[in-house]
């Protein structure tokens, strides 16, 4: 994979738009405006508490000499209990209908042993060496403004989780307890800075902004190139039962001073396009490539995983996810075995992860939600997600530690997690 061929996928991406675009305006009938919901009945209102709780274990029969399911960030912990997450969310949605400007805000903070690789740089990141930690997930106002397009513009400023991507950190937001390598190892987790979606009409929206860099905050603690010009935008596509995000990010990311490398004139690139498929009333069929590149260590992966879910029940949902990432030049899939490992790493600081070396990866997950009827309202959408993983080395040594600290070149997991949110 190269720049050829992203710059072939965004040429495809775009020749798609400009032909949906014109099929839409010259054949398509017109859509009846949707139902405008009802205003609340004050700005106040609109304000909404929430929260979750996710805690699990993934079990690894091989138990592994140093603990860790080495592809996996979230669920690395072989053997083990652990508490992913204890969130509280307070927030305001602008009124994507108002027809003045209406204000918004986030504020989502976390406790638990996913903080090790979700922190801001700068932040809470080296508040202890303990698994569990707390971080703030994200702090930002919106704003929906009603200019230019019929759609008007939305426009976030603050810290807040990437765009990119399928997963997310909210595990409210993913149908499996692991995450896949793209959300792992290809993609940013967070932003400080500014976004701005523009919906030029009900096919087309515009990504456009400006970040300090991948998961940086702000001054010198946190990040190394955060003064730099970083850009994050797309385009997305939607259309009756079809949606397409493509999402970049490019700008300096590395420590400094490296020798060799300008860390501040050499370019990462992280880009992905989700195509997500409502092929039925039931099957949703949601597929994501991927492409990284380090230009200061001149290194490169990316990858494609298809998800696939189906509802057996009305309780009960079936999954499955496919995934090959390639790591061309061992440079961005590790395994973290100390606790500040991945935040040592982002800053260029003393670590123990380590890697194995150039490999292309590949991991099938098959996967259930179950969630209870009949529930108490507080924790009406308990989630329950059993899961069974595979990995395996498709070329290169092998990656995977068995019990003899033998590397292997597969690796078999089973994972079960319980995700309760909480409402108040």
């Amino acid at each position: 994979m190269s720049h050829r061929i992203w710059a072939l996928l965004s040429t495809v991406a775009a020749t798609t738009l400009l032909a949906s675009a014109a099929f839409a305006d010259d054949q398509a009938p017109a859509a009846a405006a949707p139902a405008t919901p009802a205003a609340p009945a004050s700005w106040m209102s609109g304000i909404k508490f929430s929260g979750h709780i996710e805690a699990g274990a993934t079990m690894n029969p091989a138990s592994p000499s140093n603990g860790v399911n080495f592809g996996h960030l979230f669920t690395d912990k072989a053997n083990q209990i652990v508490l992913n997450q204890a969130a509280i969310t307070i927030e305001r949605d602008p009124d994507p209908k108002a027809t003045s400007i209406d204000i918004g805000f986030k504020i989502q903070g976390m406790y638990g042993s996913d903080s090790r690789y979700t922190h801001f740089l700068g932040e809470l990141d080296h508040e202890t060496s303990m698994r569990n930690s707390f971080d703030i997930v994200e702090a930002n106002v919106t704003a929906h403004l009603p200019f230019l397009t019929a759609g008007g513009i939305d426009v976030k400023v603050g810290q807040f989780s990437t765009p990119l991507g399928v997963e997310v950190i909210d595990p409210t937001g993913n149908f499996f307890y692991s995450k896949g390598y793209i959300f792992n190892f290809g993609i940013p987790l967070k932003h400080t800075g500014v976004l701005t979606t523009t919906h030029v009409n009900s096919i087309l929206d515009i990504y456009a902004g400006y970040t300090t860099g991948v998961n940086t905050s702000l001054g010198s603690a946190g990040g190394y190139n955060d003064g730099q010009f970083h850009f994050l935008g797309g385009i997305g596509l939607n259309f009756k039962n079809l949606t397409v995000l493509a999402l970049t990010h490019i700008g300096p990311e590395n420590p400094g001073p490296v020798e060799g490398v300008d860390v501040h004139g050499q370019m990462r690139y992280l880009s992905d396009i989700v195509v997500t498929w409502h092929v039925n009333d039931k099957l949703t069929s949601t597929t994501e490539l991927n492409y990284i590149r380090d230009d200061g260590f001149s290194a490169a992966g990316g990858g494609v995983a298809e998800y696939l879910t189906y509802p057996l029940s009305s309780t009960i949902t079936a999954g499955i996810r496919g995934e090959i990432w390639r790591d061309a030049d061992g440079f961005f899939v590790a395994g973290f075995p100390g606790n500040n490992d991945f935040v040592n790493l982002e800053e260029g600081l003393p670590t123990t992860a380590y890697g194995v070396g150039s490999a292309t990866y590949g991991a099938i997950t098959l996967g259930l939600n179950i969630k209870p009827a009949h529930l108490p309202k507080m924790i009406d959408g308990l989630n329950i997600r059993p899961e069974i993983r595979y990995d395996s080395t498709l070329s290169g040594s092998g990656a995977f530690t068995g019990s003899d600290a033998v590397l292997g070149k597969d690796q078999f997991t089973i994972g079960l997690d319980v995700v309760i949110p909480l409402a108040f």
